[in-house]
């Protein structure tokens, strides 16, 4: 007797293949078989049957770029649908930007920079990766979720002075954090220079920071300097962050901004490819033609 059953769905397995009529059993949380609806010489017995007519069934989505570090400590609502799962999501790619929950404890610090303030102030209270991941652990989550490292996050924990590049030894101690994060559970780091909280970290200080990731096969998605009339050198910049690192590279949200830019991103997806013979770099982009912050 099989745990679960999900019977004549129209399945769309991820892998490219057409949309077929299926059957799917699982078994303790796991797939267990996947079989042709028509084959009905082998009625599979299940505790729960779900009828699928007319129904899709896909694997869950996965949403690569995410501020959700917050939203992922709420319990699920009873009387309403999640904002994830209602849309088939269930795995979360949180801490970009440089915006992450951790490591930052909100109460060492005096100010709380935009754009860390998409988040409650209330809500910075992990010291480290391993607090955060521990609470949610705690919950369980709705969702899987995939945390990365906030360079802002880090410049608003070690830099008295925002304005000005990291020294040397608050470099270290931002990669040091980077390190300690990745053996914790964090995935990577993110940073977002286009925002002022980040703006005056150079290129080295970039490197110096992320370094850790190469080690440890951390991931490095970055929020660009410039997404307009200087995006060529943003891109380049970001290239060679990757490459210093040692790092696989994600360009978040690509896009090309300002009437002015109009049909440049012909240009910028040329220059991605040509990167992405020499290292590991991809990108993201949203499916929709405006933006927020």
């Amino acid at each position: 007797m099989h745990d679960l059953l999900f019977r004549g769905a129209r399945l769309i397995d991820g892998s490219g293949s057409p949309a077929r009529l299926a059957d799917v059993v699982v078994d303790a949380g796991l797939i267990a078989e996947i079989r042709d609806a028509e084959d009905s010489g082998r009625p599979a017995d299940a505790r729960q049957v779900v009828a699928c007519d007319g129904l899709v069934l896909a694997p869950g989505f996965i949403d690569v770029h995410t501020h959700d570090d917050a939203l992922m400590l709420e319990r699920a609502p009873l009387d309403r649908a999640h904002p994830k799962l209602s849309q088939g999501v269930t795995t979360v790619v949180t801490g970009n930007c440089g915006i992450s929950l951790a490591p930052l404890d909100a109460s060492a610090v005096r100010d709380l920079p935009a754009p860390l303030n998409l988040l409650e102030r209330e809500a910075f209270r992990f010291s480290s990766m391993a607090a955060y991941l521990n609470a949610l652990a705690a919950q369980p989550p709705v969702c899987n979720v995939a945390a990365l490292v906030g360079h802002t996050s880090l410049r608003v924990k070690h830099l008295p002075d925002l304005g000005r590049e990291a020294t040397e030894a608050q470099a270290e101690a931002m990669a040091a954090d980077v390190g300690a994060a990745l053996r914790q559970g964090a995935w990577g780091l993110s940073t977002g220079v286009f925002y002022p909280p980040a703006r005056a970290a150079t290129t080295n200080e970039l490197i110096a920071v992320a370094r850790p990731l190469g080690q440890a096969g951390g991931l490095l998605t970055m929020h660009i300097r410039d997404d307009a009339a200087h995006i060529e050198a943003a891109l380049q910049e970001a290239f060679d962050v990757g490459r210093g690192a040692n790092a696989p590279l994600v360009i978040s949200h690509h896009k090309v901004s300002g009437q002015a830019n109009h049909g440049r991103s012909s240009e910028t997806l040329a220059l991605i490819e040509a990167a992405s013979l020499q290292q590991d770099v991809c990108l993201d982009c949203y499916p929709y033609d405006a933006s927020s912050t």
